[in-house]
């Protein structure tokens, strides 16, 4: 325990101060949406801070410092507090300072822009998010939480670019039918087909894009990975002993490099998430920081403890939450749907994937 409080110490200090400012800015609703978008950070994340973990502790102690000092001030002050700055700057062709100051000081126009500025937002997030879920369940993985449902869905992903072709007839759909009756403040509705068909696009442009680097840097790591196997193995050859080498230098500057990307995507889906509950960028900022430092926490405690977690169908039920997500923002083009609603199918269904782990856990302990 003691461990424990001194590595989330932090995160609970982040989590007091963070729920406290929610108050004082807006009341006990804002606590509310502030706790909401905490614990819809945490269950998106979770699997990117066992991946985290994972390739962080092969890194020396230095970069492991690196990202968990620079690492975390680019993901909460970067990802969680510029980036919804700017997704609205461009959705209302505003300048971030704009922006920003209308925020602060004319809330009911700021939300009256952000309301028609929704229908891309959605898109564009809605799109992104999708593909992150598709790409997810059309591979073929060893575990499987819904089976009846992930064997087919694996064996489809054989299929070359079925994630992106479904990703596009979702999109002509949405843009046809919700887009053609887009919400608009007021209660009125307006046909922004084109719109959402273009922010459609450049979410799915993204989405690639930022595949496209993490698998660049991937495939350094993996380079690296066969350099250290092969070290290891010459020494063993030669009569000394084999350890795992800590990367320095080139190699763990490409392993910081990969994992900034790497937790660029999934803030990222965090962020356009967060549209999904609220429109209020100081909310959002507030909530997906007190998150932020509650999955670098955990990475920290991961990689202290030098185990990874056994609950694996928690990155199952992460993932589905982000195509519930995804669908969700992408129906919010026509229609409002309540933020209590969109932020409880995320803890409903990383609760039902953390309770089906523990049943497993139980049943291969009795089986021993």
């Amino acid at each position: 325990m003691p461990v424990l409080v001194k590595t989330f110490r932090w995160a609970f200090v982040v989590t007091a101060l963070g729920l406290a400012a929610g108050v004082f800015y807006d009341g006990w609703t804002a606590l509310g949406i502030v706790a909401i978008l905490s614990v819809l950070e945490i269950s998106l994340s979770f699997d990117n801070a066992v991946i985290n973990a994972g390739i962080l502790k092969k890194m020396n102690a230095f970069w492991q410092k690196i990202f968990l000092t620079v690492g975390i001030v680019i993901a909460v002050f970067g990802m969680r507090l510029v980036f919804p700055v700017v997704i609205v700057a461009v959705s209302a062709r505003l300048s971030p300072w704009n922006a920003v100051h209308l925020a602060l000081t004319d809330k009911d126009r700021y939300q009256e822009l952000v309301t028609d500025a929704h229908p891309s937002i959605a898109a564009f997030g809605g799109m992104f998010l999708l593909m992150i879920f598709l790409d997810f369940v059309f591979e073929d993985r060893e575990i499987k939480w819904l089976g009846w449902l992930e064997r087919p869905l694996a064996r489809l992903g054989s299929i070359d670019m079925l994630s992106v072709c479904i990703a596009l007839i979702v999109l002509l759909i949405s843009a046809t039918t919700f887009g053609a009756h887009a919400h608009q403040h007021g209660g009125t509705h307006a046909d922004k087909a084109e719109t959402v068909l273009l922010a459609g696009v450049a979410g799915l442009i993204t989405y690639m894009v930022v595949g496209g680097l993490s698998g660049f840097f991937e495939q350094r790591l993996e380079q690296e990975e066969e350099r250290e196997q092969e070290a290891e193995d010459k020494a063993e050859r030669a009569g000394r002993r084999g350890s795992p080498v800590q990367l320095a230098g080139k190699a763990a500057f490409f392993m910081f490099l990969y994992l900034e990307v790497l937790d660029a995507s999934f803030s990222f889906d965090g962020v356009i998430g967060a549209f999904a509950i609220t429109n209020d960028i100081v909310l959002m900022a507030l909530g997906l920081g007190i998150g932020a430092m509650y999955v670098r926490s955990l990475t920290v405690y991961l990689v202290r403890q030098g185990t990874l977690d056994d609950y694996v169908y928690l990155e199952h039920g992460a993932h589905y939450a982000i195509g519930a997500l995804s669908l969700i923002l992408l129906v919010t083009i026509q229609y409002q749907i309540n933020e209590i609603v969109t932020g409880l199918v995320g803890v409903v269904l990383i609760g039902a994937s953390f309770w089906s782990s523990v049943r497993r856990n139980r049943a291969l302990r009795t089986a021993s």
